[in-house]
């Protein structure tokens, strides 16, 4: 199945469930700029509103275009105020591939996905290494020194996305909006639980303790 990651600078008006068609499935992400980018299984896609709080949209569509390799890769449509030729010419030189009037709602960004075939996705990484420390994730198995960790779905989620972003310090919102559950009724504590799970799990391979809390900030898994 072909997974489609959209990462929305906006509130969508129709809801963020996700949408299965056929063999796509369309993943719905409320992202803000200085947030991390979230844990994602396919391809990037971001609408970026014309207008946001914190800098423009062409200066977010800027920097994305200019970090990591997930940023640089998306496929970026701006979401423009009116139908304006010199911000569609601003928009294109800022980076994005496309554009589209606003405003939008989940029927429109559906659409436009539909309508545009991107190439293939290429797969991310099938094993993340840290160290001695693997996860396989086509298998969904992590190991220490070959000795497998116990580890449920959201350990799983939670080991995979702080091996891709090691010596980064993440706080539990954040960690609950990069895994994708912002909108349950998840108490920040419950990111406690999950971690404790995870460094036990570390405990009984032997890989002793490589994820660190950092007092009044958050979690980091550090670097070997």
């Amino acid at each position: 199945m072909r997974h489609i990651d959209i990462l929305l600078t906006g509130n969508l008006s129709g809801g963020r469930e996700p949408f299965v068609h056929s063999d796509l499935r369309v993943v719905f992400h409320r992202w803000k700029s200085e947030a991390p980018l979230p844990l994602m299984e396919g391809r990037p896609w971001a609408f970026i509103d014309w207008v946001l709080d914190e800098m423009s949209g062409l200066e977010l569509c800027r920097r994305l275009r200019c970090g990591d390799s997930l940023g640089q890769e998306a496929h970026i449509t701006m979401i423009l105020e009116e139908d304006d030729a010199e911000a569609k010419r601003r928009a294109l030189r800022a980076g994005a591939d496309d554009y589209i009037v606003g405003p939008v709602d989940r029927g429109a960004i559906l659409d436009r996905v539909l309508s545009i075939q991107l190439p293939e996705h290429e797969a991310p990484t099938r094993v993340l290494r840290l160290g001695e420390l693997t996860l396989d994730l086509a298998a969904l198995q992590a190991r220490w020194r070959e000795k497998p960790l116990l580890l449920m779905p959201n350990e799983m989620r939670l080991l995979r996305y702080l091996m891709e972003k090691p010596g980064h310090v993440f706080s539990r919102t954040q960690l609950i909006a990069a895994l994708g559950k912002h909108d349950q009724p998840i108490d920040e504590r419950t990111v406690d639980a999950w971690i404790s799970r995870l460094r036990r799990a570390l405990r009984d391979v032997g890989a002793g303790s490589p994820l660190r809390t950092v007092r009044s900030m958050g979690y980091v898994l550090d670097r070997p």
